[in-house]
């Protein structure tokens, strides 16, 4: 398990952006991306404008899907792209707490001057993921359940690749 476990998180560290599906207040979904960073304790974060919609959303419904999906010229079949999809619970950070700080440097690091520059713009928000179940899909046949940031794989057999 911990072999797959990896596997997951080796996955899904070779990713910048994560895609992320939200539903506003009024109940209608949205698909959206966004550049994340791994806070300490393995949580997703993600730094984003009340401009966009997910921000919003989120704002009103602190719950999101995410998913890594692997590029469609690297899948040898595209009804079996390997992908890793979560659902999580969103935490809004403080933008101007040590936490914050933290994860806004890592962006920073991450990404490079435009952090520097949308650290400055007051309609910005740090939004943490954790990560309340999920799966990965290595291919037809071979689904695997997963919970926590750390991705604990929860069986071993394979499952339906939906």
């Amino acid at each position: 398990m911990k072999d797959l476990q990896q596997e997951a998180k080796s996955f899904q560290a070779g990713f910048r952006t994560v895609l992320l599906s939200t539903v506003s207040a009024e109940g209608q979904p949205g698909v959206s991306y966004a550049p994340f960073v791994f806070d300490q304790t393995g949580a997703i974060c993600i730094f984003t404008s009340e401009l966009a919609a997910h921000t919003r959303n989120l704002m009103a419904r602190p719950t999101a899907a995410l998913m890594f999906i692997e590029n469609e010229e690297a899948a040898k079949n595209p009804f079996a792209r390997k992908r890793l999809t979560l659902q999580c619970t969103a935490v809004e950070m403080p933008v101007n707490s040590d936490a914050g700080a933290q994860i806004l440097d890592k962006m920073e690091s991450a990404f490079g001057k435009t952090v520097q520059l949308l650290r400055s713009l007051p309609d910005f928000h740090i939004f943490k993921f954790d990560v309340t179940g999920g799966s990965y899909v290595k291919g037809f046949g071979q689904a695997y359940a997963l919970s926590g940031n750390e991705l604990e794989v929860l069986n071993l057999r394979g499952g339906s690749s939906g």
